[in-house]
């Protein structure tokens, strides 16, 4: 099966489109990873209507889905990838998937909620606020 067709609920809409959060929920629950990156500057996301998912980029004509994580000490980036890869093969099925660790939480780090789902997609970066004296 590939991400391209549909198949009996395996994260795949009829339309032929990657479900981004069940991705999202499948590799959140892989205990090597703490959460999503979205990257550097914000620049691994997928948009959706009125949102994006950080730390995930579909590419919907290879079929190919690239997961950036923030792994969580001591899980090995091999270790990481094998979870997360075992974690998308019911969802994804036969589609590539490539696995990028851009930073390590300690073991004890809380895992922040997702942000992704309720940030609408303005494409703008929020300002922090003026620091007063």
């Amino acid at each position: 099966m590939s991400a391209r067709t549909a198949a009996g609920g395996d994260g795949i809409v009829a339309t032929g489109a990657i479900d981004t959060d069940r991705i999202a929920d499948a590799v959140l629950g892989c205990p090597g990873v703490a959460q999503l990156h979205g990257g550097r500057f914000g620049e691994v996301a997928t948009y959706l209507p009125g949102r994006r998912v950080s730390g995930i980029r579909v590419d919907p004509t290879a079929p190919a889905v690239e997961v950036h994580v923030v792994g969580r000490y001591p899980a090995s980036v091999a270790e990481i990838d094998h979870q997360v890869r075992t974690a998308l093969l019911p969802v994804l099925g036969g589609a590539r998937v490539d696995v990028v660790v851009g930073d390590y939480a300690g073991p004890t780090e809380p895992t922040p909620a997702r942000q992704s789902d309720s940030a609408p997609a303005t494409g703008e970066l929020p300002v922090p606020p003026a620091a007063t004296p």
